[in-house]
């Protein structure tokens, strides 16, 4: 059984029931998109420049898509790679982090399809509960996008190890963290991204959680002493008076008249 989505009317019928020609009309127009998504971005596929490349009339078109949205997320549904790859299964948390941010990287580098279409759903409501108004499909294509990226960092970052090493941490804000990066140069164009960052960026982020378990408290708002330090112990009292009196000339002695 394929795990592809299919975007579109729901027949409610088995894929033998469903009659020939609607398949290869959808074909047809999803072959035709698919080349205009590729060519032209997605400014290209309209509904007009679909029915005139495929020659499937408009009414057709409408049996299969309520809207362009539906139509532009089975073309990325069509278009975008159908497996998932599997996390590393050996090395340190270490190792197989870098491992799988350097696979991600790849993917943003060799794949432009694929920042395209984060782009076209950052661009839609991230929610919505109104299934009829045609956002089925592209909320359908951003979860499965979201679990592509999703799973194999859950394989690794959801072990034992992780947790012992990390301790409790929020999984989303996590892979905002290390595939963000990665996203926002590809498409600013700000810089290409190597493997040196793909292992400067999983260093930072464990050295920050590894950090934030054994730092020390902060100095409290109010209080004249650092943490581990009494708050009356002379060097607090000494930062106390130095600032007290900062920019004061100290008073000089003058000899005893009639001395």
């Amino acid at each position: 059984m394929s795990s592809r989505l299919e975007f579109g009317h729901d027949d409610g019928n088995d894929d033998d029931n469903i009659d020939p020609r609607r398949i290869r009309s959808r074909n047809r127009l999803l072959d035709a998109a698919a080349a205009l998504l590729t060519s032209g971005g997605i400014e290209a596929v309209t509904i007009d420049a679909v029915t005139k490349a495929s020659k499937v009339a408009r009414t057709t078109l409408y049996r299969h898509f309520n809207n362009s949205s539906q139509l532009l997320a089975a073309t990325f549904e069509r278009l975008l790679p159908q497996v998932t790859p599997p996390a590393p299964a050996s090395g340190t948390l270490r190792e197989r982090l870098i491992e799988l941010l350097t696979r991600q990287a790849a993917l943003f580098a060799d794949a432009p399809l694929h920042v395209t279409a984060l782009a076209w759903l950052a661009l839609g409501p991230t929610a919505t509960t109104d299934h009829t108004s045609g956002e089925h499909a592209p909320r359908a294509l951003r979860a499965r996008v979201i679990d592509q990226y999703r799973q194999p960092f859950d394989a690794i970052l959801q072990s034992t190890e992780a947790r012992a090493e990390l301790g409790d941490f929020d999984v989303e804000l996590v892979l905002c963290q290390l595939i963000g990066p990665f996203a926002f140069a590809r498409m600013t164009g700000l810089r290409t991204m190597t493997a040196h960052d793909c292992t400067r960026i999983v260093d930072d982020f464990l050295t920050a959680h590894r950090h934030n378990d054994s730092e020390p408290a902060t100095t409290q708002v109010g209080d004249n002493f650092t943490a581990g330090q009494a708050p009356n112990s002379a060097s607090g009292q000494t930062r106390t008076d130095t600032r007290a009196g900062r920019g004061r000339r100290a008073p000089t002695s003058r000899p005893n008249e009639g001395d």
